[in-house]
């Protein structure tokens, strides 16, 4: 199976590590990347839970990922979890805005398969582990900056990004806010209709108030009581 172009790391780490013989190394757990450049250069799996080691792969011992497992070829690099946390990595850094503000935290990052090169990281504006969390796309060109667990940018909010997967509630929020809009045009298509039928009703009731010169009274003539009596002689 031809292996993806671009991939994200949340979905590297899902896979489920395979070897030769059907050996499991169990799923990814962390990464494994060179900050200043931007670039990922491995990942490392957890066997079990009851396991306190870690295999360390690096990307081009990936030969294919079928389904939710990614087979691998070659053995694994042995290590702990002490050892890898002392690597540097961007993955739950705060993000720091032009006017030193928290203002989110780096969830994810999108990443060429063949060469590592990280495309843009995706940042989350609390927990980045909560299921569902809306994620906003953060160019390398917005960086200015990158320390030990702080990433700093030249932008003030998270409003100057771009939404790349929004939350339920904020897609309540904004599906709310649409109906909303909606009912006001509705409100004012009814107003306008409403208006120009008083409008019509108005124009007609003045086309009615005919003065007695009208069409149709100039062929009327008033007679009088005496009038009709001499006219009618069987009175």
């Amino acid at each position: 199976m031809k292996l993806p172009k671009e991939i994200l790391l949340s979905e590297l780490l899902n896979y489920s590590v395979k070897g030769d013989m059907t050996l499991n190394y169990g799923n990814g757990e962390n990464v494994w990347m060179h900050p200043p450049v931007h670039r990922i250069l491995g990942w490392y799996s957890r066997p079990s839970n009851f396991d306190l080691k870690r295999n360390v792969w690096r990307l081009n011992q990936i030969r294919q990922i079928i389904d939710n497992e990614i087979y691998v070829k070659g053995d694994p690099a042995i290590s702990d979890l002490a050892t890898l946390n002392r690597f540097p990595t961007l993955i739950e850094a705060n993000l720091i805005n032009i006017n030193g503000s928290k203002i989110g935290v780096i969830a994810d990052f999108l990443f060429e398969m063949k060469t590592g090169k990280i495309k843009f990281y995706l940042v989350s504006r609390s927990n980045p582990k909560i299921p569902g969390s809306s994620r906003w796309k953060l160019s390398i060109e917005n960086i200015n900056d990158q320390q030990p667990g702080l990433v700093f940018c030249d932008i003030e909010s998270l409003n100057d990004l771009s939404l790349i997967k929004s939350s339920m509630k904020n897609e309540f929020l904004q599906k709310g806010k649409k109906i909303f809009e909606r009912f006001d045009d509705m409100k004012n298509i009814a107003s306008s209709k409403l208006e120009n039928w008083l409008e019509e009703d108005e124009d007609i009731s003045q086309n009615l108030d005919f003065n007695q010169e009208s069409f149709y009274n100039n062929q009327r003539t008033s007679r009088s009581f005496s009038d009709k009596k001499e006219d009618e002689p069987w009175i």
